[in-house]
């Protein structure tokens, strides 16, 4: 097995971001302060998205943002994570 050589190895939870339109009275009723993050449970997710409109699942999390990122400007990055096994983590 040859070594490989990376600048950067990004840990981290592999957290899928959910990007959607909503209303100051929606974020309002659902507690979640306009430009913040918050890691829910499944339960929680569950109401929200039964709440919501139509969002776009992406690939998100600062350590794989990172990794993203060097690999962007040139660099060579890797990524260690860990996915659930639910419909976002297959």
């Amino acid at each position: 097995m040859s070594a490989t050589s990376l600048d950067v190895l990004a840990l981290g939870n592999a957290i899928v971001d959910v990007i959607s339109r909503a209303e100051e009275d929606f974020l309002a009723a659902h507690a979640m302060p306009k430009g913040s993050m918050t890691l829910i449970d499944e339960a929680r997710a569950e109401a929200v998205y039964a709440a919501m409109g139509p969002g776009v699942e992406i690939s998100g999390g600062s350590a794989a943002n990172t990794a993203v990122g060097v690999a962007a400007l040139g660099g060579r990055s890797g990524f260690v994570g860990l996915v659930r096994d639910d419909a976002l983590g297959t």
